[in-house]
């Protein structure tokens, strides 16, 4: 026979884990009718705490699960930072997962974090899909586990609490400068790989473009300098294209680019006018200094760390989908 565990109680109870914890270590703080429905479950169950249990809602401090594409990209540690600030006024731990890991897939990790009996779950994963979307939809209602989607959103349903920007408006608005500049031959430099907020920035860059009669021009990298270099380097010198604007979706793809054409004796922004996305470090490294789209990840980190809070104490957030204001700097890469 099977061992129960407190998942198990939780999910047959329908109630948070946290809700079983307290059933065990403080009765008086759960409702009656709550309180002897998690206590016959127990009994149906045969449940037997562990000492980790017990102590589960006791602790002073409790835990958060942070699951992220990747901790070399500046802004996934910039927006990390955000909630570590957040959840130390709470007095929460955090547990960082990071996706990039070829031996366990992103199922597995996920039942690692369950089992780690964490009590909320903030996905900074921008390359979530339907299949991800709906697991962790799954996880929230089966385990009573709280989720937050923390500058990463699937747009065509609000079942979980999202904090981001308009990316679909940002890469919109970044185009239609281009464009008022005079610009004529303007290009979007996005992933190869497939990432929801890439797309929505793509169909706002789509949107200014038709708008202003011009053709559009997409072109699909990687984020590794070594390869988006080759390509940039084919595209604009070898093939002979023209191109006096761009848009990047990533700072570091936008700093590589300008660093190309400079090497190709392109003058950035006499000739080109380059916009990239995040303000993130590398915009200040660049020479000259980037132009780009502000997203506020250290406050997405922290906002959506506050309401990940708000959802392990019960008081659920009316508004699931939370959109933070953006900026566009204007730097030494456009006129």
């Amino acid at each position: 026979m099977v061992k129960a565990t407190i998942y198990n109680v939780a999910l047959k109870a329908g109630v948070s884990l946290a809700t079983v914890s307290r059933t065990l270590n403080n009765p008086e703080k759960v409702k009656q009718e709550t309180r002897e429905r998690v206590l016959k479950v127990i009994e149906e169950l045969g449940y037997k705490p562990n000492a980790f249990a017990k102590g589960l809602a006791s602790r002073k401090s409790t835990t958060v699960a942070v699951i992220v594409p990747d901790m070399s990209r500046a802004s996934i540690a910039e927006m990390v930072n955000g909630v570590a600030v957040e959840a130390r006024k709470y007095q929460y731990s955090l547990i960082l997962y990071v996706l990039k890991d070829e031996n366990l897939s992103e199922a597995e990790m996920l039942k690692e974090v369950v089992a780690s009996q964490a009590d909320g779950i903030l996905y900074m994963n921008d390359e979530i899909n339907e299949d991800q979307y709906e697991m962790l939809n799954k996880i929230q209602e089966d385990y009573k586990v709280p989720i937050v989607l923390a500058n990463t959103l699937y747009p065509y349903d609000n079942k979980l609490v999202t904090v981001c920007i308009d990316y679909f408006k940002a890469g919109y608005e970044a185009t239609r400068r281009l464009i008022d500049d005079g610009r004529k031959h303007i290009f979007m430099l996005t992933t190869a790989r497939k990432y929801m907020v890439n797309d929505l920035k793509e169909a706002g860059y789509l949107k200014a473009i038709k708008e202003a009669g011009l053709e559009n021009n997409i072109v699909r990298t990687s984020g590794d300098i070594s390869v988006n270099t080759v390509h940039f380097n084919e595209l604009f010198k070898e093939s002979g294209k023209r191109v006096d604007g761009v848009v990047a979706v990533r700072d570091s793809i936008a700093v590589s680019f300008v660093n190309t054409m400079i090497k190709n004796g392109r003058k950035i922004p006499k000739d080109i006018s380059v916009y990239g996305f995040q303000n993130t470090k590398y915009a200040s490294l660049c020479r000259p200094k980037l132009s780009c789209v502000d997203v506020p990840v250290l406050d997405i980190g922290a906002k959506a760390m506050a309401y990940l809070k708000q959802e392990i104490d019960g008081n659920h957030v009316e508004q699931k989908f939370n959109v933070l204001h953006h900026d566009i700097i204007e730097r030494g890469t456009t006129k």
